[in-house]
């Protein structure tokens, strides 16, 4: 891998520096160079590790009602994303453990499945693609199932045919093998951005890049840093810590991921399950694993019975990113053309990060970008002011 030239030394020049090295900067680096632009990436810590090195790799649409800009967003990233991992893998030769194996919801009680029945009809008007229609399907009561257990969903099940699941690992592994073909793009790992003033970079080991354009893509870190390079009145997202766990279930790949008020459990293409997520605003030690996992363990094997004997073979602790406004940030930082910041995705970041890079490379390229208001940067300066107040 190359690195940067030294302080000292005479600074190459770049088309688009990019401070952030996980799933968002690793996409922007992908597409930017396609497009003949060079790319310096740099990050603070290890290319591909923080929230996007995690374990869980759900890509859930949100509820089919209440249409909204974000919603349709999310909608069209997630059909656009398996095309686009489709080239990586063909590239590459490397899998992503990507697979559209749907979604099973248990219900409850009548009022659920009352709510489940007019979500169908809601799927049915917003769930279109150009060439194909995805659903929300109601369904009886199962028996004998050795997935999701019987008792877990008394008043019947809903699958949904639009989710899917990645391994985010295997994700950012097939990304970085296709920056390191190219010519055009430098990867730095653990030397982050430290100052950025008309078009110079400076490092944290004091190195300097040169660079025409900056896009910030560095997770719940893209916050402190750019209220530390520009002048905003406060730091416009936080970081969210996730717990969750990897088990060895040797179980059928083709499963669907069960998600039920918080707890997901994701079979992945290697027999694994993936089960998560804790979202804690207030916490003590950021990469560790407590009693809190615990108890969604607890949850998942009473939804899942058969996993309860597999083993654990890895525990997880991350901060994932979320913008003060909730929805996710992608906009030029104020006053600045040449400067976007892409965050603040939190849970749907992984199957929004190529849509969120792509916006961010069209609005430093001029090109007409669509967005809901809810991702500007006015609306989340906005948020921050009410909030304050």
């Amino acid at each position: 891998m190359q690195r940067a030239q030294s302080a000292s030394s005479s600074a190459r020049s770049y088309d688009l520096l990019i401070a952030g090295g996980g799933v968002v900067g690793l996409w922007t680096a992908r597409l930017a160079s396609a497009a003949g632009m060079s790319v310096a990436l740099v990050d603070a810590g290890a290319i591909g590790a923080g929230a996007s090195g995690g374990i869980l790799g759900a890509l859930m649409p949100h509820a089919p009602e209440r249409w909204n800009g974000k919603k349709q967003f999310q909608f069209e990233a997630l059909l656009s994303l398996e095309p686009a991992i489709a080239a990586l893998e063909a590239e590459t030769g490397l899998s992503t453990g990507y697979g559209r194996i749907g979604r099973l919801m248990p219900l409850l009680d009548q009022r659920q499945l009352d709510r489940a029945r007019e979500r169908q009809d809601d799927a049915g008007r917003n769930w279109q693609g150009r060439d194909r229609s995805f659903h929300w399907t109601v369904h009886s009561p199962a028996t004998g199932s050795d997935w999701l257990a019987p008792a877990a969903a008394p008043a019947g099940v809903v699958f949904d045919d639009l989710s899917a699941r990645l391994d985010p690992r295997r994700l950012c592994a097939a990304l970085r093998t296709s920056l390191d073909a190219r010519p055009n793009v430098l990867l730095i790992e653990h030397d982050g951005l430290r100052h950025w003033q008309a078009g110079k970079a400076e490092l944290a080991s004091g190195a300097i890049i040169l660079a025409d354009r900056l896009a910030i893509t560095a997770g719940h870190q893209s916050f402190p840093l750019l209220a530390s390079l520009f002048p905003l009145p406060t730091e416009l997202g936080m970081p969210v810590k996730g717990q969750a766990a990897l088990l060895d279930a040797r179980c059928d790949p083709g499963h669907p991921l069960i998600f039920d008020d918080g707890v997901y459990i994701i079979p992945h293409a290697d027999g694994t399950v993936a089960i998560g997520s804790t979202s804690e605003n207030s916490f003590d030690a950021p990469f560790s694993t407590d009693a809190q996992l615990d108890v969604l363990l607890a949850r998942a094997f009473a939804l899942c019975p058969s996993l309860a004997d597999a083993p654990v073979i890895e525990r997880w602790a991350g901060l994932r990113p979320r913008a003060i406004g909730r929805d996710p940030l992608v906009d030029f930082v104020p006053g600045d053309a040449n400067t976007v910041i892409a965050t603040g995705g939190f849970k749907i970041t992984l199957g929004i990060a190529h849509a969120m890079a792509e916006t961010a490379i069209n609005r430093l390229l001029g090109r007409p970008v669509e967005l809901p208001e809810s991702f500007s940067i006015d609306y989340h300066l906005a948020k921050a002011a009410r909030i304050k107040r």
